[in-house]
């Protein structure tokens, strides 16, 4: 079998063994030039698949045995002291470990303060969060939305420590008048009642939800920005050509399939704000009275509790009482983060 060449500007042909590479690079079949390059590439690009793969794989097993690591040394530690307890760890509101002898610790009050807390500035940044994330996708035009996202985006690099001078010398006192009024308005509602904390000097869940809340704002606002950015150029384009507004669209064609990643994002912010230290370690006040549910109790969240009691950190049994509450704090903030993956792996068919 021959393979016709016709050579450019003449009318004659001339024959060639179908096949017949040689140095200069022929058919690729031929065994030539062209087949030597193709296998090294290929050779190649299996090889760099081995090493990403490797590698990958080494940095996910790192992660997930660095975790259980570090659940194990927070169990390892707390157990001697959960041993010597003479409270119920998880049912006392009772927390006393200046005696080594009698040690009673319990962190009922701790975990619902820490619960309360963040649950109310979630309350507060989830729409606040949405509607910095509807603007700058669908409203604000490409001028105004760049500096928007990035001074939000900036939002989220401010220490803890300035938050907590923040809520504590400007924010506590501008809202002193507002949460007067909440109190003496709505006394009778459990959830503005009169609690261990000062009303007038600002150390309550009131001003603490609210900085956790501007914390917040920045991963969830973030987060979901960036999932409404996705959406289907295709679903937004049929909705306008049938003539949806712009609140329409979002509510047809963004949310929709947003929705998950917004419920994802929201609860990213709710560890965020379980593990938060520094500014409810400077914006609440320390008190011995048990939690009543108010936003105008007072007390400590498990992170600052940890932070309040670094000074008995001496003694290995003292010790031992703070990490059984930081292990606490683990499980639950690892209880949230997975929550978060399920709703996106639902939000997305089930895949993980």
């Amino acid at each position: 079998m021959t393979t016709m060449l016709r050579q450019p500007g003449t009318v004659g042909t001339r024959t060639r063994p179908h096949g017949s590479g040689g140095a200069d690079g022929g058919d690729p079949g031929s065994g030539g030039r062209f087949d030597r390059r193709r296998t090294r590439a290929e050779s190649t690009g299996r090889t760099g698949d081995r090493v990403l793969r490797s590698a990958t794989t080494a940095a996910a097993v790192g992660v997930s045995a660095m975790v259980a690591a570090i659940g194990i040394f927070l169990a390892w530690r707390a157990v001697p002291a959960l041993q010597r307890n003479e409270a119920n760890f998880l049912t006392s509101h009772e927390w006393s470990t200046t005696d080594i002898q009698h040690l009673a610790f319990g962190i009922a009050d701790l975990l619902a303060l820490t619960v309360f807390v963040s649950a109310f500035a979630l309350m507060m940044a989830m729409p606040v969060s949405f509607g910095i994330a509807v603007f700058v996708t669908r409203y604000a035009p490409r001028r105004l939305a760049r500096p928007i996202s990035y001074i939000v985006d900036l939002l989220a690099a401010v220490p803890s420590v300035v938050y907590g001078l923040w809520g504590l010398l400007v924010l506590a006192p501008a809202l002193e008048p507002v949460a007067t009024w909440l109190n003496s308005t709505f006394g009778w509602f459990p959830l503005f009642a009169t609690g261990s904390g000062s009303v007038a000097g600002g150390g309550t869940v009131f001003t603490a939800g609210i900085v956790l809340a501007v914390m917040i704002i920045p991963i969830i606002a973030g987060v979901t920005r960036e999932v409404f950015t996705q959406t289907p150029r295709e679903h937004v384009e049929a909705a306008l050509a049938l003539g949806a507004t712009r609140w329409e669209v979002v509510r047809l064609a963004v949310l929709p399939f947003g929705r998950s990643g917004f419920i994802g994002a929201s609860m990213l912010g709710l560890g965020r704000a379980l593990g938060e230290t520094m500014a409810l370690y400077m914006v609440l006040q320390t008190t011995s009275a048990a939690f009543g549910w108010s936003l105008f109790d007072s007390g400590a969240s498990i992170a600052s509790k940890i932070a309040l009691g670094y000074a008995e950190f001496n003694n290995a049994l003292q010790a031992g009482a703070y990490i059984a509450a930081g292990l606490v704090l683990f499980a639950l903030t690892f209880v949230v983060g997975a929550g978060a993956r399920l709703i996106a792996a639902r939000g997305n068919g089930g895949r993980s």
